[in-house]
């Protein structure tokens, strides 16, 4: 996926989530109907991950091999959410198990979490050819299964890993280097900016940077858990 560059930081506007269409219009776009998510409440993760994997909201359902919902303990305090699926993880099914994914896996292991005890997820469910970023419309539609799937998770708190997510989930055009360094809010729950392992991987440089961000996370995390 294309990921941050360290640029001036931009205005930030004020933090909120996107604001989905209406079903109706979003429908209108699809090739085949898909039910309207935002008009339906969802008792488990399992019952909206079922209904999302048939999703033809957006053209992505056209290209994509399948829809990758999330994993971990839907019981999680901490959630982690990157941009969207890359080859691995639209082959796989699940988010976040290349070589991104392996380093996101140390890096959580570095602050003795696992995959076990977080949830990871993506901001939309299908992968975007040749990994480009997510146009405007595929987040307006993906955004009625991710606002449920974070209302049905209720996590005490928020990783958003590189800037692509941080801009989507925080609704801002601000740079990532704007972002970083301090808390955000996502409908009251705390949010925490940082960079996105597959930028760590090109980027070597930064990962020092990622380490202060990982440790100031786990300081949050444990107030927040041990209250």
């Amino acid at each position: 996926m294309a990921q941050e560059t360290q640029s001036p930081a931009a205005p930030t506007a004020q933090p909120g989530p996107v604001e989905p269409e209406p079903a109706a219009a979003l429908e209108s776009q699809a090739s085949t109907p898909a039910p309207a998510a935002d008009t339906v409440v969802f008792k488990s993760l399992d019952e909206l991950s079922a209904t999302a994997s048939t999703c033809r909201l957006c053209s992505l359902a056209d290209t994509r091999t399948q829809v990758v919902f999330g994993v971990g303990n839907p019981q999680a305090d901490l959630v982690f959410i990157g941009e969207a699926p890359g080859r691995d993880e639209d082959l796989q099914g699940e988010p976040f198990v290349g070589r991104a994914g392996q380093l996101l896996d140390r890096m959580m292991a570095a602050i003795g979490l696992d995959r076990d005890a977080v949830y990871i997820m993506n901001t939309i469910k299908c992968r975007p050819p040749n990994n480009r970023d997510p146009r405007a419309d595929e987040v307006k539609a993906c955004n009625l299964w991710f606002e449920q799937q974070l209302d049905a998770l209720q996590p005490k708190m928020i990783c958003l890993l590189g800037r692509v997510a941080a801009q989507t989930v925080l609704g801002t055009d601000a740079t990532l280097g704007a972002l970083r360094g301090e808390w955000h809010e996502y409908h009251g729950i705390p949010v925490w900016v940082t960079y996105h392992p597959a930028y760590l991987l090109r980027s070597p440089q930064q990962k020092q940077k990622g380490w202060q961000d990982l440790c100031v996370l786990a300081d949050r995390y444990r107030d927040l858990t041990q209250s």
